[in-house]
């Protein structure tokens, strides 16, 4: 395929994904603003002016940074998990399969749909926080960096689930059995340093604590962990399920019977 003709591949999948979750805007946009809307009135207001300072932050601003992340994880992997398992489900998946399109362009248009989703719901969440707080960013590129590597990370987790679900309710599992733990025990809602020191060591194979710690930096300044090595992990993980999406949809595992 010649250049212009694997941008308009790109283009066409993209542009497909972006149409698909805004046309159903109160499905995939409403519902996540109106749960973290929930949690800054439950835990920031309520709970959080018992509990005071957090890292020398009161607690609204502490847990901003961890909602604002969650809501990017949840949405980047649901969109893509449900966009490619619903092409498998109708069939329409056999359009790709025969196409010219290389698989790379395939992985990056689904990515690209699920990051677009992602950073929206993360972009409605941060403009809904600025009602209960005053947002000021420490490392605005640290920000950028961790926001869309992060969307970019959980978007091809997606689509890994989507390729070797077999039924509708096989795309629930993950987020319901894995993302949610990980989510909460991902210092969102606490700092780890509050842990004792073994259950510090345990937090801290939790991928998802990285993500949100680097993100507070951006936005607060403190971390539990080094912004840099937080960074490279997700950036090692990104790498690693690049290469397992790619030798799955090489393979045809989950869309090839």
């Amino acid at each position: 395929m010649t250049p212009y003709a694997i941008f308009t591949a790109f283009q066409t999948i993209v542009v497909r994904e972006i149409r698909r979750f805004t046309r159903i805007w109160p499905q995939t946009l409403l519902p996540p603003a109106v749960t973290m809307t929930l949690y800054f009135i439950i835990f920031g207001n309520l709970i959080g002016s018992r509990i005071g300072q957090m890292d020398g932050f009161d607690y609204m601003s502490f847990i901003v940074p961890g909602l604002i992340m969650m809501s990017v994880i949840t949405s980047s992997y649901a969109n893509v998990v449900s966009s490619f398992f619903s092409m498998k489900f109708q069939r329409s998946i056999e359009e790709l399969l025969v196409s010219p399109v290389p698989n790379w362009v395939i992985l990056a248009g689904y990515v690209a749909g699920g990051m677009a989703r992602g950073l929206g719901v993360g972009f409605i969440v941060t403009l809904l926080s600025l009602a209960f707080t005053q947002l000021q960013i420490h490392n605005l590129p640290v920000v950028i960096l961790t926001v869309c590597l992060t969307s970019a990370l959980f978007s091809l987790g997606g689509f890994i689930n989507a390729m070797l679900a077999t039924k509708f309710d096989d795309i629930s599992i993950v987020p319901t059995f894995i993302l949610t733990p990980l989510t909460y025990l991902g210092g969102v809602f606490y700092s780890i340093q509050l842990l004792p020191e073994f259950w510090q060591g345990v937090s801290m194979i939790n991928p998802i604590l990285y993500m949100v710690n680097a993100f507070r930096y951006g936005i607060l300044g403190v971390s539990d962990v080094n912004v840099w090595i937080a960074l490279g992990m997700v950036l090692f993980f990104i790498t690693v399920l690049v290469v397992v999406c790619l030798r799955m949809l090489q393979r045809g595992k989950g869309i090839r019977h």
